[in-house]
């Protein structure tokens, strides 16, 4: 059952059917809280896509997966290019982050557990004095997803890999079987992914076949950039929005 409280101008959506995120507060390291604190500090935002073509496809995939989750067009679009920024950003897989929120949320930006955690990928509120900075909001599009992904990749890193545990860890589940199973499940079905992706940030535009002239952008830019080349491969780059021009 899905409940819901208001406050001025917002409201705020319990979390209901989902298995909503808990995260145990545990003392860091200084040196672990150091690290944590430099992956969640604010940076710019290259695109993580090998190029436009790479953009359009995986964009127009997930786009269509997330319609009846994500109605709203640009509110869809912006989701699932800050989502692949911050998931590649933190060297995890967007379709294991696309299944995490999918369970713990069910793609609600304001949603809430009976614990407190906050948003898309249900953060607990503890993480903002553990490692942010004063005044994070955890209902902010990128700021949720960038702690969500930073800390699920410390989990998988604390558990030197064990998916199934981190993901516990993640849900503060550890020891049950039953949140990593879904989102496992959810990963290698729902949003299975066979495109052209490439998660390594930092790639230069560079068009599949030459074309008159070298390619117009040559350098890292935003995903919706580069489009002159798009345009020379037929990417039908316009299907799902993405302007021409930077």
């Amino acid at each position: 059952m899905r409940l819901a409280f208001l406050v001025p101008g917002l409201t705020i959506a319990l979390a209901g059917n989902t298995l909503a995120g808990n995260q145990i507060y545990e003392p860091l390291a200084a040196e672990v809280r150091a690290g944590l604190q430099a992956s969640i500090a604010d940076k710019p935002a290259p695109h993580a896509f090998k190029n436009s073509e790479a953009a359009v496809d995986w964009l127009t995939a997930m786009s269509q997966r997330l319609e009846t989750r994500i109605p709203n067009f640009q509110s869809r679009l912006d989701f699932l290019r800050t989502l692949h920024f911050e998931a590649t950003r933190a060297g995890l897989d967007p379709q294991l982050v696309l299944a995490v929120i999918q369970i713990e949320s069910s793609f609600r930006k304001y949603a809430v557990s009976r614990s407190g955690a906050r948003g898309y990928m249900q953060v607990m509120p503890f993480w903002v004095g553990l490692v942010g900075r004063k005044g994070d909001n955890l209902f902010n599009l990128r700021t949720n997803l960038r702690y969500g992904c930073v800390i699920l990749k410390y989990y998988l890193n604390l558990e030197k890999g064990d998916l199934f545990r981190a993901l516990a860890r993640y849900n503060g589940s550890l020891g049950k079987p039953e949140y990593p199973n879904l989102v496992i499940g959810a990963w290698r079905s729902v949003w299975r992914y066979q495109g052209r992706l490439a998660i390594t940030p930092l790639s230069p535009c560079r068009p599949a076949r030459k074309v008159s002239g070298e390619c117009q952008e040559e350098k890292t830019v935003s995903i919706a950039a580069c489009m002159t080349c798009a345009a020379a491969r037929g990417s039908g780059a316009r299907r799902i929005g993405l302007p021409t021009t930077m």
